[in-house]
């Protein structure tokens, strides 16, 4: 058998079968990164999806061109990726989904679906009257993939849209609002969607001056990073049902038991999950197909967040 000009490690079977047939002199094998590595080297390393954080330092062991992520976001992917190595995000793969859960999310909220579950549970008939999404101002906080995704299907819904991101700017026809705008914005806006990313520069973003800024039972969606907001000032706001929130994501996470998020009235939680629909293994297979190419073309990979 001839050596393989490329090897590609993926962390389980599924994502293997999914990736074949692959180009002549490619291999594809199965590598969990729960032990050794299979090969002294492995040109491509696809770690495992949520548990990336216990994975990388097994990198250590292998020799590797290009380690692809499975997740758009890199939070602490830095401090725990061995030296020398070249990292890769999974940007085109989370977007439609991760958007989906963002409107999911917000007409659930405004439409009170929480509380006529709960009426289902108990054999009730609970008509009540629910605010629509159709008219509300809605401010996007953050425009990149996701945030470009929740915009596009935000249209239909015939709401009064206002996009922040970090610099001000017109992009394929949308007014960008820089972030030093966001206080002028925020008294006008009753409904918003972070999509921003993790890190330093977004930790807290949503404090208590800018809930405090907000209108009266306005809504705060984040499928961004729980991060994103001080949960102690968004605590606050909702137990004096000032705010509403609807989020995928929380600070701390997973979120503890006894959290006092849990029940708090016009609180909705889902655990993470913005990526995790049947949208995210075609997407998958779609861009570790593209850098295998990329790589035999002696081409750089798409999506490098990373590179020491």
């Amino acid at each position: 058998m001839s050596t393989p000009s490329l090897v590609v490690s993926v962390p389980n079977e599924e994502l293997a079968a999914a990736l074949r047939p692959v180009p002549e002199g490619v291999e594809v094998l199965v590598w969990t990164m729960l032990a050794a590595p299979p090969r002294e080297a492995i040109d491509i390393v696809v770690p495992p999806y949520m548990a990336i954080g216990k994975a990388l330092p097994r990198l250590a062991e292998v020799r590797t061109r290009l380690v692809q992520g499975q997740s758009i976001g890199y939070d602490g992917v830095a401090d725990a990726l061995p030296p020398g190595l070249v990292f890769a995000n999974a940007a085109s793969v989370h977007e439609a989904s991760t958007a989906e859960l963002a409107i999911a999310l917000t007409l659930a909220a405004q439409r009170h679906l929480p509380t006529f579950v709960r009426a289902q549970d108990e054999g009730r008939w609970a008509s009540e009257f629910s605010d629509s999404l159709a008219d509300r101002r809605v401010l996007l906080l953050g425009y990149g993939g996701v945030g470009k995704a929740v915009a596009a299907r935000l249209a239909p819904f015939e709401v009064d849209l206002t996009v922040v991101a970090s610099r001000a700017r017109v992009e394929d026809g949308m007014p960008v609002h820089a972030v030093d705008e966001l206080f002028d914005l925020l008294p006008h806006a009753e409904v918003v969607i972070v999509t921003l990313p993790g890190g330093d520069a977004t930790r807290r973003i949503i404090d208590d001056a800018v809930l405090s800024a907000l209108p009266d039972g306005a809504l705060v969606v984040n499928v961004g990073r729980g991060g994103l907001i001080d949960t102690e000032a968004l605590v606050d706001h909702a137990t004096r049902g000032r705010i509403r929130a609807a989020l995928d994501v929380t600070d701390p996470e997973p979120l503890p038991a006894d959290h006092p998020l849990w029940t708090l009235p016009g609180v909705l939680i889902t655990p993470h999950v913005g990526g995790a629909s049947s949208a995210m293994r075609p997407r998958t297979v779609r861009l570790i197909r593209a850098q295998i190419e990329r790589m035999l073309a002696g081409e750089p990979p798409l999506n490098v967040v990373h590179e020491s």
